[in-house]
């Protein structure tokens, strides 16, 4: 079990360990599990933000893969029929939740069993997680992996999105973040990023 940085104390001494003891030993911790980041992000009209280059959500993804070290894997449909324009893709995935769609994603992670701890990020779509995230829970056993949610919103924050329960996997505290703070507040996001995995132990 990790320790939070509270936890962490000088053998013998009572004093807590320097910032730089602790580095080491969050990279010890890190280093015995296998951290995968999987994510679904989309470009184009985003509410708030305008058009964008880079998802918000996969913004976020980079700086959790940065801070961790975990593998990225990102969540695409295979046939990416999304509007660019923001109004026409909320029309669009609007329907395709309400057909409780499962869209053929792209690529499959042959040695999936090796990871124990999965990031699982996305936008928030019509208080939803979009579709092709389903897909990817599908696809693979969680049984006895740990999932840490992340989502970002314009306000709505997590709507009962983080709780994945039926995977069989230990979901832990998700971190919800807006977009906006994504795409034009890079420290800020960097900075919640970190306190968010520092305060889980990772």
């Amino acid at each position: 079990m990790f320790r939070t940085n509270n936890e962490i104390k000088g053998v013998g001494c009572g004093h807590y360990r320097t910032n730089a003891t602790y580095e080491i030993l969050k990279e010890q911790n890190m280093s015995n599990h296998k951290i995968l980041i999987a994510y679904f992000s989309k470009t184009g009209e985003q509410y708030g933000v305008g058009n964008i280059t880079e998802g918000n959500t996969a913004i976020i993804a980079k700086i959790i893969a940065d801070k961790t070290g975990g593998d990225l894997f990102e969540i695409k449909p295979v046939n990416d029929n999304y509007p660019k324009g923001y109004t026409e893709l909320t029309r669009y995935s609007k329907v395709e939740k309400q057909q409780n769609a499962r869209p053929e994603i792209v690529g499959h992670i042959d040695d999936f069993d090796k990871y124990d701890t999965i990031f699982i990020g996305y936008p928030i779509w019509w208080g939803d997680k979009p579709m092709p995230v389903y897909t990817f829970l599908d696809s693979y056993d969680f049984s006895g992996k740990t999932i840490l949610p992340f989502a970002t919103h314009e306000g709505s924050g997590f709507m009962g999105t983080q709780g994945m329960d039926k995977t069989g996997a230990k979901v832990l505290r998700g971190l919800g973040i807006y977009g906006h703070v994504a795409q034009n507040s890079h420290a800020q996001a960097e900075q919640q990023v970190t306190a968010w995995i520092n305060d889980l132990g990772y």
